[in-house]
């Protein structure tokens, strides 16, 4: 059983009423988006418990973060975990659905740890069911959503498991993103690469960053790659 509660090194992250918990993909995601190092606003989609929210405004000093959720619970719990933490004036947490979301300024960043399981089995939890299935957040919904809002030179990041990235390209050539970097990652190195994180641009780049990790080097054990990414968050 999870516990109720994930400490990091500035934050802590209560999901005692969120479906989905803190878990590697939102942590890798939320140390991996980038965005240049100034005043700047950042939008996280699907923002649960609000961890990236909160990764992203640790990150990024000057930066203002909205964070929006369709889920009740998880806009009550993100915004529980957002005042008791050191960033509680820079962040803010709506209830909205993305596809009808309006906001006066576009955003710097992006960021996305969306429903993945497109065609699985749905759980019987109607909650859970939401929180990782597409059927709550469609890609076409999501990537339509991202170009409308984001800014001419912004960055659109997102984590996605590998049997779902086809699926996913698909909508973003349709919508006219172009891939700036991307970061396919294993769970061991003997296995293949299970998730990928992905970066979005506007406009065409001269060459996509490509890069292939790994999480554990053996049972485990982090990588160097996974604890340097990491390491201004985890308590050690």
């Amino acid at each position: 059983m999870s516990k109720d509660y994930f400490e990091f090194r500035r934050f802590t992250v209560r999901q005692d009423r969120c479906a989905m918990k803190v878990g590697t993909d939102g942590t890798l995601l939320g140390a991996w988006a980038g965005m240049d190092r100034r005043a700047g606003r950042v939008l996280d989609i699907g923002t649960g418990t609000g961890l990236i929210a909160l990764m992203m405004a640790q990150r990024y000093p000057d930066c203002r973060v909205v964070a929006i959720d369709i889920d009740a619970d998880a806009v009550g719990q993100a915004r529980e975990n957002v005042a008791a933490s050191p960033f509680a004036g820079r962040i803010d947490v709506v209830q909205a659905d993305i596809g009808h979301f309006q906001s006066a300024e576009l955003y710097d960043a992006i960021v996305s740890n969306p429903p993945f399981f497109a065609d699985s089995l749905q759980s019987s939890d109607g909650q859970r069911t939401a929180a990782r299935h597409t059927e709550s957040l469609s890609y076409a919904t999501l990537i339509a959503s991202a170009f409308r809002l984001l800014a001419d030179e912004g960055r659109f990041s997102l984590i996605i498991p590998v049997d779902c990235l086809s699926r996913l390209m698909a909508e973003v050539h349709l919508r006219g993103f172009f891939i700036a970097r991307r970061q396919a990652v294993r769970t061991i190195p003997s296995k293949p690469p299970k998730r990928c994180l992905c970066e979005f641009v506007k406009h065409p780049v001269q060459q996509v960053a490509m890069q292939d990790s790994v999480l554990d080097i053996s049972s485990g054990v982090r990588s160097p790659w996974y604890q340097d990414l990491t390491r201004d968050f985890y308590l050690r």
